[in-house]
């Protein structure tokens, strides 16, 4: 069986790409560098992080991004003996306008090195590319209308404009002919998300509606030609979870088609799983994937027979599932970034972290505030569990209360909590907290732990413990008695994509990892031996 979400933790929007007996699976990353993530299986069953392709500044710059912006929704796909990834680069969120800027790059393997970014068009989000059988490419995205009042955190259907349609002509690397609007949506609304295949003559079209919310949905449409016009599915739907609150993957919506060799039809989608009381999904957007049917009408329904995801779906062989270790330990030896690791924004990490500078140990050089949206030095994995433990060691010498270094559970400059070394008038050098509770206009930062401990000379080892929706901080000097806990217990939910001003108003993913900052502008050094992340 396969059982979702198959890419637990932050990966949403995913595109599902199958060559051979290989599948490819991207996802959204937003305003995690380098961008884009790409797993790997040749069974649906068990995936690995391959590839983060957008790696250089040539590709992408999101300096200056705000937060849930930058990367939205790639699709993968492989035609003329290439691999296709199209993306978007969103330089704006609040207000009525987006600015998305829609990007192709390509490369003849994913692990290999990608291309420079063509640039296609700015008119809307989620492009995706449709290689037909006749050899003509055809470059789709959702328009965006900013003469509504829709804005980030409460969206208005008015905004998400239809589907449109452009043919692409790779010789000249630009779009080509008249632009056709070819899909209004349901009435759901909120168009979004769309991906085209063809079957017997059909061209089916998928699309995300609904929001990222708990009212998301993957909608269905066909038409003769494929620019319309569309009729809609018999159910509308394809995969929601829309007003089945018992389902365990909520928010199901936005993912694409993919056969297996003999033919076997599955439907992958993102989905989140709540914790109660509030209803967060402090795990993000995850990706999970469905096993469909195709029926004598000729259209696509989930072969459970609803339209309500499954958490265990049938495999297409006998794969077993590998079991994933309790534990992941980083030591920093390598001389490279541990692939499970990202960081914010910016193009030139040597600016923010070395590994070599001191062999063995991950340096993180402060830069600007955390939360930061140009240049701070943060560099995290994602919370793949709803009870982890995560720890590490820190060498850190502070002389002003302006640098700060330690260990953060973060979704984004409005929504994290911290646990770090600094200097105190009166304490001299001590562990404090800093926490963030919600989106503003009530984002102020506050110091659950009051001025902090005073601590000795030496390493000193920070850990947190995160049991659904509650965070316990910790503390000892290395080698030296036990774990202190600091502060009160703190509110892990508000790390989630429902946390502060609620649904909506951001959509990316929590994550554990360490920081540190100097608003002195001298970038002091904080050396990290290692790192561990623990389910609970």
């Amino acid at each position: 069986m396969i059982r979702n979400p198959i890419l637990p933790g932050f990966n949403p929007d995913p595109s599902i790409c199958r060559v051979g007996d290989d599948y490819y699976i991207a996802t959204s990353t937003f305003e995690w560098y380098p961008g884009v993530q790409i797993h790997h299986s040749r069974d649906l069953v068990n995936w690995r992080l391959v590839r983060r392709p957008l790696e250089r500044q040539g590709q992408l710059d999101m300096r200056g991004n705000p937060d849930s912006c930058g990367v939205w929704a790639p699709c993968l796909s492989h035609a003329d003996g290439q691999f296709w990834l199209v993306f978007t680069d969103v330089k704006r969120f609040d207000g009525n306008f987006k600015d998305a800027h829609n990007y192709i790059v390509t490369s003849p393997t994913i692990e290999g090195e990608w291309s420079d970014p063509v640039y296609v068009n700015s008119s809307g989000f989620d492009p995706s590319l449709f290689h037909d059988d006749d050899g003509r490419k055809w470059f789709l995205n959702m328009q965006w209308n900013h003469r509504t009042e829709s804005y980030g955190g409460a969206p208005k259907s008015p905004a998400f404009d239809g589907i449109l349609l452009q043919e692409w002509d790779p010789q000249t690397k630009a779009l080509t002919g008249p632009i056709k609007n070819i899909f209004a949506g349901s009435p759901l609304g909120l168009v979004e998300g769309p991906h085209l295949f063809k079957r017997n003559g059909w061209y089916y079209l998928t699309t995300a509606e609904g929001g990222t919310g708990y009212d998301h949905a993957v909608t269905m449409a066909r038409s003769r030609t494929i620019d319309g016009p569309y009729e809609m599915h018999p159910d509308m739907h394809l995969i929601t979870s829309r007003g089945h609150p018992e389902a365990v993957l909520q928010r199901s919506g936005h993912g694409q088609y993919v056969e297996t060799p003999s033919g076997e039809p599955y439907h992958t989608h993102l989905s989140g799983r709540p914790l109660p009381p509030k209803r967060r999904c402090t795990l993000g957007r995850e990706t999970s994937i469905q096993r469909c049917v195709w029926k004598e009408d000729g259209w696509l329904y989930l072969a459970n027979g609803t339209v309500v995801p499954d958490v265990e779906v049938e495999a297409p062989n006998a794969a077993m599932p590998v079991e994933k270790p309790h534990r992941s330990g980083y030591n920093f030896d390598g001389g490279n970034l541990p692939e499970d690791f990202q960081w914010l924004r910016t193009p030139q990490p040597e600016r923010i972290f070395s590994l070599a500078e001191r062999p063995g140990h991950l340096r993180l050089f402060a830069r600007e505030s955390i939360g930061s949206w140009f240049e701070q030095a943060l560099v995290a994995r994602r919370q793949e569990h709803h009870r982890f433990r995560a720890e590490t060691v820190l060498e850190f010498e502070p002389d002003t209360y302006q640098q700060v270094a330690g260990l953060t559970h973060y979704y984004n400059r409005h929504k994290f909590h911290a646990v770090a070394v600094t200097w105190h008038e009166k304490l001299g050098r001590c562990v404090t907290i800093l926490s963030c509770n919600g989106d503003y206009p009530d984002a102020k930062l506050s110091f659950p732990a009051g001025s902090g401990v005073a601590i000795p000379d030496g390493r000193v080892q920070l850990s947190m413990e995160v049991r659904d929706n509650d965070l316990q901080f910790f503390w000892q000097t290395e080698g030296k008695g036990a774990w202190q806990p600091i502060g009160p217990m703190l509110d892990a939910g508000v790390v989630s994509d429902e946390g502060g001003r609620g649904e909506h108003g951001s959509f990316t993913g929590a994550f554990a990892g360490v920081f540190a900052f100097d608003t002195s502008g001298r970038a002091k050094v904080a050396d990290f031996d290692w790192f561990n992340y623990d389910e609970l």
